[in-house]
């Protein structure tokens, strides 16, 4: 049973989780990662959701506000021997259920072309792709996703 622990961005099991998220865009991003690098640090995050099974951490997420409305997705990943498993519904289920207690209306959230399981998991989670906002801007990798909390 998957077990969802609500954390920050100093857990260690939510470090080493983001560790392999980052070597793992390294390889999808190729030459644009430390574009998207430096947006992604994850010091000074009070929001992160860490899942487990059988204490054992397989899969995180994290909000942060982007604007008096509006927390950002950031930091997704469930290993790659957990995926297909819905723990990433879970997490960004928990993520959006955290926005709304702190009176956000919206989440939103980029993620790349290059990452297709993303852009399938936040479509299926009620997503709508948006324009590119931000850093994001003009960014032809990137993809945008809104989601009205209610």
């Amino acid at each position: 049973m998957i077990h969802l622990v609500r954390t920050d961005s100093a857990h260690p099991d939510f470090v080493s989780l983001v560790k392999l998220l980052d070597a793992d865009l390294a390889v999808r991003d190729g030459a644009d990662h430390s574009f998207y690098a430096q947006y992604n640090t994850i010091d000074k995050i009070k929001y992160a959701v860490v899942a487990y099974e059988n204490g054992k951490a397989l899969g995180c997420g994290a909000i942060k506000e982007f604007a008096p409305d509006a927390m950002e997705v950031k930091r997704m990943y469930v290993s790659p021997e957990s995926r297909k498993k819905g723990i990433a519904s879970k997490v960004v289920a928990e993520l959006e259920k955290w926005a709304k207690e702190l009176s956000y209306a919206r989440c939103m959230l980029e993620t790349g072309k290059k990452q297709p399981e993303a852009i399938e998991l936040y479509k299926k989670s009620g997503y709508q792709q948006i324009p590119n906002y931000g850093q994001y801007i003009g960014i032809e990798n990137s993809l945008c996703f809104e989601k009205k909390l209610t």
